[in-house]
């Protein structure tokens, strides 16, 4: 956190609700000491940690400026105004919000959930300045919780807008309550209500900071503020420089497989406070708030946090050995279950994530992987090569810990990701350039190799399996079966069955509701068997040669050895411990 010097600013905004029930807020911005005969004020099109661009400005209605002032729009998030010699200018604006996600504004009756990159503008130029913001909450609305600095009766402080545009707001009734882990205080602000319990919470919550702090060596927040929105149904998260904004089901807390997952997204966003906010990639910091930022480094940031977020659970006792190597290989299943494991690297997937991994269609799992599940699985054999090699002495915690000591503390820079490798092999004296080279390869690495290493082994369970298939996956819906996903390579691919074409009939049976028809052909076929569908495409009856195959469907576990050397129970232990 950049410490402020003092709490005056240049920049102020007020923020108001003469609307909730239709989900607006009112800003005015007003700005003092110009010194140009005009300015630009810009919205940013895309948040940090959510690398889509989204166009917030088309939620602002009704701009104008105060004094009657000329102004025009210039570009989608861009307003000139000109001042015409006048050193001060005050704007109001209204945002409309009512999206439901962690990275974008909410606003009802009941509550409103700011993000600051979709409500405040900046000035072109002076985005470094120090701003201030008071709010002036919808009269039965209470509370107020935000990272940010408060510095008087509902008024807020940032050092500059890359803070502002860091610190989520919550303004309402939420739940309150605060806990001390690791010398930094944590507030909970729960919203939405929930079956949660206050008491075990904390206390496995405190599990999960001190473990990350003792990796890290150090926590760089004195205040640290986790928002939960709790939903009927619900998920996600998005981290911050000093805070997190979090998703979940309001009953999901009563069920232990539902409540470890909420866990894990607390560990996992809790772990970017360190990698991603802080030690980073190059292009992620200093922001551009204008257009995409790109990294081929993505698979580190969020691949190493998915690999510790189970991991700590883990360490903490939340998982059993065997429930935690379970969660493990379901990022290898992930992966490999998708042709595009072929087709995209981790590297890829990092780069293209603007256009590719927040915008999955129905060919998605064809031509593209998650760098989050790819990312974890380099990075567990990055983490068993350093145990083994280093005898049980080190692991991938001390990497991190040197890589937060020096490019963050030290130095205060993003990296390189060639410069992160370098520094993996100078603190762990072992060469690793084939885990990093395999970020850019659409192959994949002698796995077993990794695992056998500490005594363990990944295998798929259905290599076996004489389970045959075509390739698709479908939906039903008023009586029509309907083509959702077509697998590459597949029968289905190679015979031409399509995306959203309709099944009526196999081999002249009309196909049931209850699938019985279906499952028969997949049961009694045999491989290599050509099946005559008949489909409807687009309201014309068409009919189709397809070719049943070994269903190519893989499912890996992750167990021990049959036999085990005293060596690799000696470093399972510390891979697992």
């Amino acid at each position: 956190m950049i410490e402020k010097i003092n709490c005056t600013s240049k920049i102020h905004f007020d923020v108001s609700f003469s609307e909730p029930q239709a989900h607006y807020a009112d800003i005015k911005m007003s700005i003092t000491e110009i010194q140009a005969d005009f300015i630009d004020v810009k919205m940013p099109v895309w948040s940090p940690g959510s690398y889509l661009v989204r166009e917030y400005s088309k939620q602002i209605e009704r701009f104008t400026v105060e004094d009657q002032m000329e102004f025009e729009k210039i570009s989608k998030n861009t307003w000139r105004i000109y001042n015409h010699n006048k050193s001060s200018i005050t704007l109001n604006y209204h945002v409309y919000g009512f999206e439901t996600s962690v990275r974008t504004n909410f606003i009802n009756a009941d509550h409103a959930f700011i993000v600051p990159t979709a409500t405040f503008l900046h000035i072109a130029g002076r985005i470094a300045e120090p701003v201030t913001i008071r709010f002036f909450p919808h009269k039965l609305w209470e509370n107020i919780s935000t990272g940010l600095e408060k510095i008087g009766q509902n008024t807020f402080y940032a050092s500059d807008f890359d803070i502002l545009y860091d610190s989520p707001i919550e303004i309402g009734n939420q739940d309150i309550w605060t806990i001390q882990a690791s010398n930094v205080v944590h507030e909970f602000a729960m919203v939405g209500g929930g079956t949660y319990n206050k008491e075990r919470l904390t206390a496995d919550v405190k599990k999960i900071v001190e473990e990350e702090t003792r990796i890290w060596g150090s926590n760089p927040n004195k205040r640290y503020v986790f928002i939960t929105h709790n939903y009927q149904s619900g998920g996600g998260g998005l981290e911050h420089l000093n805070s997190t904004v979090l998703g979940a089901s309001r009953t999901a807390y009563s069920n232990e497989t539902s409540y470890k997952t909420y866990l894990n997204l607390i560990a996992h966003e809790y772990f970017h406070l360190w990698h991603v906010k802080r030690l980073r990639p190059k292009a992620l910091g200093p922001f551009n708030y204008d257009q995409e930022n790109y990294t081929t480094g993505l698979w580190i940031m969020e691949g190493f946090t998915s690999y510790y977020d189970n991991l700590i659970l883990k360490r903490c006792d939340f998982f059993s050995e065997q429930e935690y190597l379970n969660l493990l290989a379901n990022d290898f299943t992930t992966v490999l279950n998708r042709p595009g494991h072929l087709i995209q690297s981790a590297a890829e997937a990092s780069f293209d994530s603007w256009v590719k991994y927040y915008r999955q269609d129905e060919n998605s799992p064809n031509s593209s992987i998650s760098y989050y599940n790819k990312g974890a699985m380099l990075t567990v054999l990055l983490d068993l090569k350093i145990i083994a090699s280093s005898n049980g002495t080190k692991k991938l915690d001390d990497v991190l810990k040197a890589a937060y000591n020096h490019f963050y503390l030290q130095q205060n820079r993003g990296f390189e990701e060639l410069e992160f490798q370098q520094l993996v092999e100078e603190v762990t004296g072992i060469t690793v350039k084939e885990i990093f080279e395999a970020a850019y390869e659409h192959s994949e690495l002698p796995y077993n190799h990794y695992f056998n290493l500490v005594g363990y082994e990944i295998i798929d369970i259905n290599a076996d399996s004489k389970n045959l298939g075509i390739g698709i996956s479908y939906q039903k819906n008023d009586g029509i079966q309907t083509v959702t996903a077509v697998e590459r390579g597949s029968g289905a691919w190679d015979g031409g069955l399509n995306v959203r074409d309709e099944l009526i009939a196999i081999n002249g049976i009309r196909l049931d509701m209850k699938d019985k028809e279906y499952d028969y052909f997949m049961q009694h076929s045999t491989a290599g068997e050509l099946l005559d569908v008949l489909i409807a495409r687009d309201g014309i009856i068409k009919n189709l040669k397809i070719e049943i195959r070994p269903n190519s469907k893989k499912l890996f576990r992750i167990q021990p050895l049959k036999e085990q050397s005293e060596e690799q129970k000696k470093l399972a232990q510390f891979w697992l411990s």
